[in-house]
């Protein structure tokens, strides 16, 4: 196993949770509705604590972690805010954004899974894998709060 390929794949996540941060922050903005504004934090929260576990095990293999977004990230914000614009801030579309951007960030751990095991030691795809089960559980709450306003 060589350091450089596991700090690229922690990286990566690491930039995933970038976009999650910037992402949860523009949509707390879009809204005025305070149980999403809530939601949308504790969203921020999770990724700022994967971020930092993140930012750890980079640090601790002697890597330098990776700052800023992805580019898909870049176009699932400026896609919501043209989004929430049009539809006057309308929760069932901020919503599907967030869903989207939701299922992107979970691909992207999943594909760390699938295709990087071989990089990872255990305590590594441990650390991932609780990771994800967090963001499951997150893209879960919002699909739910979703269906939900499908239905109003």
């Amino acid at each position: 196993m060589e350091n450089e390929k596991t700090i690229e794949v922690l990286n990566t996540l690491i930039t995933i949770n970038n976009d999650r941060i910037e992402g949860y922050e523009t949509a707390a903005k879009e809204t005025e509705e305070q149980d999403l504004k809530t939601l949308f934090a504790q969203f921020s929260s999770t990724s700022q604590k994967c971020k930092s576990e993140l930012i750890n095990e980079v640090s601790h293999l002697g890597g330098t972690a990776a700052e800023g977004t992805l580019i898909t990230g870049k176009f699932f914000r400026v896609w919501m805010d043209v989004k929430a614009a049009i539809t006057g801030q309308d929760r069932k579309a901020i919503l599907n954004s967030c869903e989207y951007g939701e299922d992107a960030a979970k691909d992207t751990y999943e594909k760390a899974l699938e295709n990087d095991l071989e990089n990872l030691n255990t305590n590594q795809q441990t650390m991932i894998k609780t990771q994800l089960a967090l963001l499951v559980a997150d893209h879960d709450k919002v699909k739910v709060m979703r269906d939900l306003a499908l239905n109003d």
